[in-house]
């Protein structure tokens, strides 16, 4: 499964473009643009499955460097800054990684 089977490729697109220039990444916007917060949590779960990038079951600080990347294949990779941020938002239980529940909840809030 692919993100632009549950994600237009025009609002990945548009997310992309909304956060090229390096710390300019802010997930809920991301969310927001790319149109993943309108998604039902099934569809949000699915996203996550894809952004699991190694089975898991959960989103680790290397995995999220390359978020970006698994929306568009030329994105740029996040910057430290970026992807602590982005990990600290989401990690509720401060375990270091981001488990899919964790990750519903912060799309869908």
């Amino acid at each position: 499964m692919s993100l632009s089977s549950i994600l237009s490729a025009d609002a990945i697109d548009s997310a992309i473009k909304d956060c090229q220039a390096p710390d300019s990444f802010c997930p809920k916007k991301f969310f927001q643009v790319c149109g993943l917060t309108k998604k039902s949590p099934q569809e949000v779960k699915k996203v996550f499955g894809i952004l699991d990038n190694d089975g898991s079951g959960f989103v680790e600080e290397e995995e999220l460097k390359f978020f970006l990347q698994r929306f568009s294949p030329g994105a740029r990779v996040l910057t430290d800054k970026e992807t602590k941020g982005f990990l600290c938002a989401a990690d509720d239980d401060s375990d270091g990684r981001i488990g899919a529940d964790e990750f519903q909840a912060m799309v869908l809030s």
